[in-house]
């Protein structure tokens, strides 16, 4: 066996392995730490019988890691050295070291906490940040402090940051190696925005291919672009080994582009970011890199999962530069400018900050955890997200109002699944169709399944009649799934729902209903607006049980669903209609609209009128409403806006906008109905007065006094709200015989005259009743005379009676 840098420090980390039950070992890519690390601890004193695992953030690598361990040995795969991914597994009773993903180790530890006949622990790759990787780490931190003191965890990793996860483990020691540096040169080719990323790629593969020696390895951000550009490569090098590297490959053809050719070839594979880290590529000294990342984000206005593409990091770049000086000198072509790599994000961000919390939040409730932000966490989850999260396993009736695991969650629990998928298979466990809801399950996990199309229902026909060993290897593990549902489930009947209410059940939200007539545009149970491509058949459907949607919140397009009836909603789903009053609000009107509705979430089914609505609702909505569009609304009377603009004056609070919006239920409550326009001035007044103690309105009374009542006997409104002041509209004749000008309150203060004709008309404003007898009055008596000769215009107004007659009657009335 050749030497490896890690071997330089294997003696520090097995002593501080002997001292703590802790370490962190930080070792560059090539330097051998996934592939040395866990058969040296084998002859251990701590370790003598005990098994090593060792998890890998992704199946490519699991495998991998195990088959060249187990090649270094000498031995096959599934001896001393085994593996365990989802669909695949090599070990036996003699196997020591097995490699196995994280979201298994998870599984495993909730089985059994102790982790019994596990001597240790190992995080490969840690820094990914992966969320089960984040999740397995507290578990097992969690299971070492409480039950396993001698149980071993080692982080390993090459760009993580080891003073935090030394911490995280309680002041770890921490070990490095400097492995081998082998030269890296960098070529930067720069962005080209106006070619298609295909495009871009085969042509910087190409020149790399003319350029460089050994075998190229290039970075995609998905399938898609992979196919793609791998068409446009054949079409130039047809002779040439183009291989597709990426977790929807068969195990055949992922090793393939693993290992050199058996010929000798050069080799041109097209990989996602599954050769980002762990995984050695015989051969290859030469990288392409897109500077691409696509990852799940959990978009939690939607509530569901979607791929988006990002810059990759810093971090992320300098991983993909590596694979191409694992094994010699290499060289790395990257399609963005070198002046604009600063501006990259330094890292990935961890998935427990972006990710949907729900499995994780299901995992710790059956693990029993009673304070989750307050767990070993590198970073600890959102508490936005995990709320989120909690409401949703509520819904699905997985944890209890108080947040504990029901007996339903802890059957979802322990189905390896999200937990949207692992309820749509229980419910299904008790209507006898568990193998077709663990098949519809798998098709949403492992993508490329079936193929590819919109419609669920034909991707499964398709994978359903698929003889690939992928295929079938899906199919035992659905039937296993299938099994352990009708396990867990102890009534079943025989009543097989459709595929589409199956889904449904797993996405309640994502039930959608066609919006136009050409089925492009939908409307989701949960309030989300989804687009489909109108030229498919899916398009053509009344309702859709949705799985997948890809896109901003705003316009995502769905890309798996399945149609259902609207004869299926309304026979499977009826427990999910909700019929309810409905009260709308005419402002043209001023009235409430009652109606009843038939609603499956956000979509309506029906509306009718609601003939008894509930009074007290009715007047619930109405005080809410008149709070929102402010007392305006309120038809008030002359008398009553009278009475608030005298309080307003003399500055009584209880009659404002703000101590009659909060005491709104207390005043006017009790005399609303439907309609605004039908409450009644009179006791709309009697309510604003009834407002008022005895000393406030002694002080309207004496000090704001609703009226003036001039010398003839006649009443005006004393109009508070006047800019200019208190003001009263007053004929003329009816001030005849005063000479002092009339105030109101204590001290008393002048009112604003607004003094008419005989007609109503304006003369004069004046705060100087005096003043304007002896002074303009001359110039008002001459006019008047000719525009109303029937009328009094005496010389000295003042000295006369008052009254509002003409001369004649007036001189008639003094004769009697």
């Amino acid at each position: 066996m050749s030497t490896l840098p890690i071997h330089a420090v294997l003696p520090d980390l097995l002593a501080a392995l002997r001292r703590r039950a802790s370490a962190v070992l930080i070792a560059p890519p090539g330097a051998g730490k996934t592939t040395a690390v866990a058969p040296a601890l084998l002859g251990e004193d701590w370790c003598t019988g005990g098994t090593v695992i060792i998890l890998s953030p992704r199946r490519v690598a699991a495998r991998a890691a195990a088959e060249r361990m187990a090649e270094l040995l000498g031995e096959p795969v599934g001896e001393t050295i085994g593996y365990l991914t989802r669909l695949d597994s090599k070990r036996s009773a003699k196997t020591r070291v097995l490699v196995m993903t994280e979201a298994i180790f998870v599984s495993s530890l909730l089985n059994d906490p102790e982790l019994a006949g596990v001597s240790a622990v190992l995080f490969d790759e840690a820094h990914e940040r992966n969320l089960d990787s984040d999740l397995g780490l507290a578990l097992a931190i969690e299971s070492q402090s409480v039950l396993r003191e001698d149980l071993r965890l080692v982080v390993m990793s090459a760009t993580l940051d080891g003073a935090r996860f030394a911490r995280l483990l309680g002041d770890a020691p921490v070990i490095e190696s400097e492995g081998k540096a082998w030269p890296l040169a960098t070529r930067w080719l720069g962005a080209r925005p106006e070619m298609r990323l295909d495009e871009a790629m085969a042509s910087a593969i190409l020149t790399a291919w003319r350029e460089e020696q050994g075998d190229i390895l290039a970075f995609l951000p998905g399938v898609g672009e992979i196919e793609r550009t791998r068409e446009r490569l054949v079409q130039r090098l047809a002779d040439v080994p183009i291989l597709p590297l990426h977790g929807q490959c068969e195990p055949a053809a992922q090793r393939a582009a693993i290992r050199r050719d058996p010929e000798g070839r050069r080799r041109i594979v097209l990989a996602t970011a599954i050769a980002e880290t762990s995984l050695t590529l015989d051969g290859v000294s030469v990288v392409v890199d897109a500077g691409l990342s696509r990852r799940a984000e959990f978009d939690k206005a939607a509530g569901v999962t979607r791929l988006v593409t990002h810059r990759a990091s810093q971090a992320a770049a300098a991983q993909r530069a590596g694979r191409a000086a694992r094994q010699g000198p290499g060289v790395a072509y990257r399609l963005w400018e070198e002046a604009a790599h600063a501006g990259r994000p330094a890292f990935e961000p961890p998935e427990i900050l972006t990710s949907d919390l729900a499995p994780l939040l299901l995992t710790l409730a059956q693990w029993g955890a009673t304070n989750v932000p307050e767990m070993a966490w590198l970073d600890p989850p959102p508490a936005a997200a995990l709320a989120a999260a909690q409401t949703g396993l509520q819904a699905l009736g997985a944890l209890d109002d108080a947040g504990a695991i029901t007996p339903h969650g802890r059957s979802m629990a322990s189905l390896p699944m999200a937990p949207g998928l692992a309820h749509m298979l229980l419910y299904a466990a008790q209507h006898d169709a568990a193998e077709d809801a663990a098949k519809l399950a798998l098709l949403l996990q492992e993508r490329g399944l079936g193929g590819r199309g919109e419609d669920l229902a034909q991707r499964l026909d398709r994978w359903n009649g698929d003889r690939s060993p992928r295929a079938e290897a899906s199919r035992q593990l659905a039937r296993r799934w299938a099994v352990r549902a009708r396990e867990l489930v102890p009534d079943c009947c025989d009543d097989q729902p459709p595929l589409a209410i199956l889904l449904a059940e797993a996405f309640p939200d994502n039930l959608a209903k066609r919006r136009d007539a050409a089925g492009e545009d939908w409307l989701t149970a949960g309030g989300r607006g989804l687009r489909i491509d109108p030229t498919t058949s899916l398009a053509r459907a009344e309702w859709l049980a949705v799985g997948d949607a890809q896109g901003e919140a705003k316009g995502a397009r769905i890309t798996g669903a399945i149609a259902l009836s609207e004869t299926e909603v309304q026979r499977w789903l009826l427990h999910r209609i909700e019929r309810r009053s409905v009260l709308r609000w005419v402002s043209d009107e001023r009235r409430v609209e009652a109606l009843v509705e038939s609603r499956l979430g956000a979509i309506g089914l029906a509306r009718g009128s609601d003939p008894s609505p509930d009074p007290a609702a009715i007047r619930a909505f109405l005080i809410e409403r008149i709070r929102k569009d402010g007392l305006d609304v309120v038809p008030f009377g002359q008398s009553s806006q009278a009475l608030r603009k005298r309080a307003r004056f003399a500055g009584i609070e209880v009659l404002s906008d703000q101590a009659l919006l909060a005491d709104l239920d207390e005043w006017l409550g009790p005399m609303l109905s439907r309609r605004l326009d039908a409450l009644e001035h009179s006791k709309l007044h009697d309510a604003l007065r009834a407002r008022l103690d005895y000393s406030a309105l002694q002080t309207l009374d004496k000090l704001v006094p609703a009226q003036f009542t001039s010398p003839a006997g006649t009443s005006h409104a004393i109009d508070y709200d006047d800019p200019g002041g208190p003001s009263v509209e007053v004929r003329v004749q009816a001030l005849f015989g005063i000479d002092r000008h009339p105030t109101f309150g204590q001290p008393p203060l002048p009112l604003l005259l607004k003094l008419t004709d005989p007609g109503g008309k304006p003369l004069q404003t004046t705060r100087d009743l005096p003043g304007f007898w002896r002074g303009s009055w001359k110039d008002v008596q001459r006019d008047m005379k000719g525009r109303y000769p029937k009328h009094r215009w005496p010389d000295a107004p003042w000295t006369e009676d008052p009254s509002l007659k003409t001369k004649n009657a007036f001189e008639a009335s003094r004769r009697s």
